[in-house]
């Protein structure tokens, strides 16, 4: 077969596809020895005339969700091009990897852990004793708040999962309606009052009280398309902290479709509610329409959910399949329904952001906060912000340039 290494042409194929899928699942796709059979005999199907046909032949069994597909690209030209280039990038873990289409391409961490697990004792290049200052560096802890979730490896991910699940939120207490009783409250408690001059004799002193606070309903809509899976990760280990710490807490996930998963969040194993999401929601890294998923909310679930002054976060990239269609009405009335509107956005990271697409300019006018949500330090910027009343905006025709410096 044409470009595919000469080792896998000496009935070694089997045994080649086998140790290609260790190194995918390594990596982190699902890839277990019944994919490896089916591999195989998908390879026997299509045979090995065709370089195009063996790639998706093994494209079609291994991989099953559209964020698994760049992995699978990298790892497959590495290994089925030339073994040596296999060693040389196991030895020396090149930042950039040259794949035909992708030149420049950044080579996916969790491809590289993936190959560097898999070299052998033997073949490792012996190391040498290096003695670094530690003056003037960053300590693993603070690289680990300020690296980005997409290009986190492996080890990385589960440390931030681990800190996402330390993160305490504590929202900013409004006042209700009830009373209760407080010796320095504004108002005197007349029923209070007469209750303790029955049970005692003489004159007491009057019982006071004061409106009672408890911290708002918290709403979470979450994007999970294509562009956002690997944040959808993070933020789901978060919701699942935050629901079963605190009462109020609604959780929505959308792509295509609106899916409720605060039942399924509810569930005290984080491994168990996280398979009771993946198997309630069945638009997973799909497109996303913004406009479609707000109107069926609006419809459905607001009454229900935004009472009492709810705090809405709204997580999103805000690139809309359906380019804006009925967006701007939809989150102008879910910004009327909420006291407070806070747009989370991994884009806004880039320093030269601009909200060019039809779907963010349609957002941005009817939200109250915009902020960017792509590490750990960001995340914990938002938790601290949520503690504290932010500012309500009723006209937004100047809001961007100064959510941009406060970004």
């Amino acid at each position: 077969m044409d470009g595919v290494a000469p080792a896998s042409a000496g009935g070694n194929l089997v045994a080649n596809i086998m140790h290609f899928a260790r190194v995918l699942r390594a990596a982190g796709l699902p890839d277990g020895p019944g994919k490896v059979l089916q591999a195989v005999e998908a390879v026997r199907a299509v045979g090995l005339e065709s370089r195009a046909d063996f790639y998706w032949a093994l494209h079609a069994v291994l991989v099953n969700r559209r964020d698994q597909r760049l992995i699978f690209d990298q790892a497959f030209h590495v290994f089925w091009r030339n073994p040596k280039l296999l060693e040389r990038m196991m030895a020396l873990l090149l930042p950039e990897l040259q794949v035909p289409g992708q030149e420049g391409a950044e080579m996916s961490r969790r491809l590289a852990e993936a190959l560097r697990t898999g070299q052998g004792e033997a073949e490792r290049p012996r190391e040498e004793k290096v003695e670094l200052d530690a003056a003037m560096t960053f300590s693993g802890r603070e690289l680990l708040q300020m690296t980005d979730f997409e290009k986190m490896s492996n080890a990385e991910m589960d440390a931030a999962r681990e800190a996402v699940k330390r993160l305490a939120l504590a929202l900013a207490e409004r006042p209700t309606r009830r009373f209760a009783a407080d010796p320095r409250g504004a108002r005197i408690d007349m029923r209070a009052t007469l209750r303790a001059q029955l049970r005692a004799s003489g004159l007491i002193a009057l019982k006071r009280k004061d409106r009672a606070t408890r911290p708002p309903p918290l709403v979470v809509l979450c994007d999970i398309s294509g562009s956002m899976s690997r944040y959808t990760r993070i933020f789901l280990h978060f919701l699942h902290a935050v629901i079963n710490d605190r009462d109020r807490v609604h959780a929505f996930l959308f792509g295509t479709r609106l899916t409720n998963i605060t039942r399924q969040l509810r569930t005290r194993d984080v491994d168990e509610a996280l398979d009771k999401v993946a198997t309630a929601v069945e638009d997973w890294s799909g497109g996303t329409r913004i406009g479609q998923c707000l109107a069926e909310f609006n419809r459905r679930w607001s009454r229900r959910v935004l009472g009492q002054g709810a705090v809405v976060l709204f997580i999103s990239d805000g690139l809309d399949r359906d380019a804006g269609a009925g967006l701007a009405q939809e989150i102008e009335r879910l910004h009327k329904s909420c006291s407070r509107l806070i747009w989370l956005n991994p884009l806004l990271r880039y320093e030269g952001f601009a909200p060019k697409s039809l779907g963010m300019k349609a957002i941005l006018p009817h939200v109250d906060e915009f902020r960017p949500v792509h590490n750990l330090e960001s995340l914990a910027a938002v938790v601290a912000a949520l503690a504290e009343n932010g500012p309500r905006r009723l006209s937004a025709a100047a809001a961007w340039p100064e959510m941009r410096k406060a970004g």
